[in-house]
């Protein structure tokens, strides 16, 4: 049975599970969903009561039935590199992939519904709380007001992007910007914004979580760094796994429905792991280079399993 990978065409990350999943002898076809249709094609026929058919990448053709697992990396939108893109295309693209292939048997990491939700801030800071993580005070408003006495209240806090990047191609990250309470705020009336409080830190932890393993991974940081991607940054060491955070971290990814997930959290004086997010589709390659934990040959297994009867 085959792996499908939906990823775009330069994805390192990918390239490193591909690797392994050729290791181990699994078949896989890796395509690009903004390549359909054109270099990627599709057809399914309903027959006795269930689809069947074919994906098409190049030269390469396989059964959906064949399919054993989907993981869906880093793709891109539907339709987006077709003569004539459009929204009618994307749309009639989407449907049609994600239809048909939501009718296999296949596991998915992630499926596209469960990823959808937990892309979404408001969403995930609500389910790490009922999980059992520590979560900084946030707002997410349109109101100066609001977002003024919010900072008042708190004195030291963040603004950060609701979405966490902007559309752009490529995607154009937007960093965490530490504020002062009496700044002007009525620039939040010409959209959402949000603000967190900001946790002094002594590390930034990443938790990678594939299919129930956990790995995990320490950088020490300045207290008053506030985005650790704009950094200095040292090298990434292997951490133990607080038994509460394990806990919090099995009670999160099956409340989302995610058999991956990338979490960030802020370590403080005190050694307590702060939630910041949890990237469902987020890269793992970085913390694999600095640390050699196994993650890549974790995602590989997970993918090479076989399916679940219907």
């Amino acid at each position: 049975m085959t792996v499908l990978i939906l990823t775009c065409e330069e994805d390192v990350t990918a390239d490193m599970v591909v690797a392994r999943l050729h290791e181990l002898g699994i078949p896989l076809v890796r395509l690009d969903p903004a390549d359909l249709p054109g270099e990627v094609a599709v057809s399914a026929e309903y027959v006795k009561g269930d689809f069947e058919g074919y994906l098409k990448s190049g030269e390469r053709v396989v059964s959906l039935s064949s399919l054993r697992s989907v993981w869906v990396r880093r793709p891109g939108t539907p339709g987006a590199h077709a003569p004539e893109p459009s929204a009618w295309l994307t749309a009639e693209s989407e449907h049609a992939l994600d239809g048909v292939l939501d009718c296999t048997r296949a596991r998915w990491m992630n499926h596209p519904v469960a990823s959808v939700r937990a892309r979404r801030k408001a969403w995930q800071l609500r389910a790490a709380h009922h999980s059992g993580f520590p979560v900084p005070p946030t707002v997410i408003t349109s109101f100066p007001a609001v977002a003024r006495q919010f900072a008042r209240t708190h004195q030291d806090v963040v603004v950060k992007s609701v979405s966490g990047g902007h559309p752009t191609d490529p995607p154009m990250v937007l960093p965490t910007t530490r504020i002062s309470p009496d700044m002007d705020f009525s620039g939040v009336s010409a959209g959402p914004t949000l603000f967190q409080l900001h946790i002094p830190k002594r590390a930034d932890v990443r938790l990678t979580c594939v299919g129930g393993q956990l790995f995990a991974a320490r950088r020490k940081a300045d207290p008053e760094e506030v985005d650790s991607r704009y950094g200095e940054g040292g090298l990434w060491e292997p951490t133990d796994v607080p038994d509460r955070v394990r806990d919090a971290v099995d009670a999160y990814m099956c409340y989302a429905q995610l058999s991956y997930g990338a979490f960030d959290f802020a370590e403080d004086a005190d050694r307590t792991w702060w939630f910041l997010e949890c990237n469902q589709g987020g890269q793992f390659g970085f913390v694999q280079l600095d640390t050699d934990q196994p993650i890549a040959q974790a995602v590989a297994a997970w993918l090479a399993a076989e399916p679940s009867p219907r």
